[in-house]
């Protein structure tokens, strides 16, 4: 019986961390800003570690990876083990913090393929680490699965592999596109909010200066509220967090105005996303210039999107000779649209047909008709 449960934990620990390791493998730039979250002011204000997060996101979705794959095949079991219960711990933590102090909504366990609230991430870490101490106590029973030239033929391939999914899906798109942008998404409706969705119960909570200390008051509280306090300001504190549409932060702003609404009715729509321009590829600006003449050329609408202020805008249409419009998004709408900085997205009516990177605008399907869907 010992030995059924040793080697069921053995299976379900291997396999779970290789799957969640593949899942993030796939998209590292995304799982890098999870990390960067973390270590932002808001949760263990570490900044100076935010230029390296994806280098180490890289590391971990790998070593991850590679845990699994060395649990299975029985590879160095001792050392397997020990570095297994060392991570699940730190992860253990990780998402306790965040589901106790409510600061990191998703721990991005699975990337995007799979959302869990902070404490279903704590839940699914206990669940683990239960299972990895059967392993760490049982040791002796974890026995290779092949013979030693074969069993560390295994590892160094699933290194390999690894290593080489990291390269090919930072030169280009994820293998797996799970985001809510992905290619056949119609961004209108995507941000619609279904008939009858629950609705989030907002609570309104005033402060008040009451001798010279700040205290928070509810609705039905301010009847006590101290003579002589002076208010300070009023937040809303969600009580029961109600639908959220997959596509809920999309902007096409300019001039103080959304022009989103005419946009997405645009029949051949090319938009080049750059987050932040200061940090694109300059190598993959300067490709814009000619998919902009080719595009307008057959009948394209051109428009790039940055969150990016006014004077950097100037500046790179100046130095890439970009002849188009820019149009404001949140950054973290346009990360979650594109990985690359920059990148291109063709639209028909709002619905996304088509997802290039800057490495591989060759491979961009240009119709010289509208688009029929």
């Amino acid at each position: 019986m010992k030995n059924i449960i040793t080697q069921f934990s053995r299976l379900f620990v291997g396999v779970l961390f290789i799957i969640s390791g593949l899942i993030k493998l796939n998209d590292p730039v995304g799982f890098s800003y999870k990390l960067t979250e973390y270590f932002s002011e808001p949760v263990f204000n570490m900044p100076f570690l935010e230029p390296l997060t994806l280098g180490l996101a890289i590391f971990l979705v790998i070593f991850e990876v590679v845990l699994g794959v060395m649990l299975l095949v029985g590879y160095k079991t001792r050392t397997t083990i020990w570095a297994l219960l060392l991570l699940i711990v730190f992860f253990t933590f990780l998402t306790f913090y965040s589901a106790y102090f409510d600061v990191v909504k998703d721990c991005g366990c699975f990337g995007d393929a799979l959302h869990l609230t902070p404490w279903q991430s704590f839940t699914k870490d206990v669940v683990l680490l239960f299972f990895i101490l059967v392993l760490f106590i049982n040791q002796r029973l974890i026995k290779p699965l092949f013979s030693t030239p074969k069993t560390n033929f295994a590892v160094y391939v699933s290194v390999v592999l690894c290593a080489f999914i990291a390269v090919w899906v930072l030169n280009h798109n994820p293998i797996k596109d799970f985001r809510p942008y992905k290619v056949g998404t119609n961004i209108e409706k995507g941000m619609e909010i279904p008939e009858g969705a629950p609705k989030s119960v907002v609570e309104m909570v005033f402060i008040y200066k009451v001798n010279g200390v700040d205290k928070e008051f509810t609705e039905k509280d301010l009847m006590n509220i101290p003579e002589g306090a002076t208010f300070v300001d009023r937040k809303d504190k969600v009580i029961t967090e109600g639908y959220v549409p997959p596509i809920h932060d999309f902007t096409m702003t300019k001039d103080d105005s959304d022009y989103k609404a005419e946009l997405l009715k645009e029949p051949k729509l090319l938009i080049f996303v750059t987050y932040d321009l200061t940090k694109s590829e300059p190598a993959g600006m300067k490709k814009l210039a000619k998919v902009t003449a080719e595009a307008k050329a057959k009948g394209y609408k051109v428009i790039a999107m940055t969150a990016s202020g006014a004077e950097e805008i100037a500046k790179a249409k100046k130095q890439y000779n970009l002849d188009v419009d820019f149009y404001f998004c949140d950054a973290t709408a346009l990360k979650t649209i594109e990985r690359a900085n920059p990148s291109i997205v063709v639209l028909h009516n709002g619905t996304i047909v088509q997802k290039v990177h800057y490495n591989d605008v060759d491979d961009l399907k240009l119709s010289d008709v509208a688009y029929g869907i």
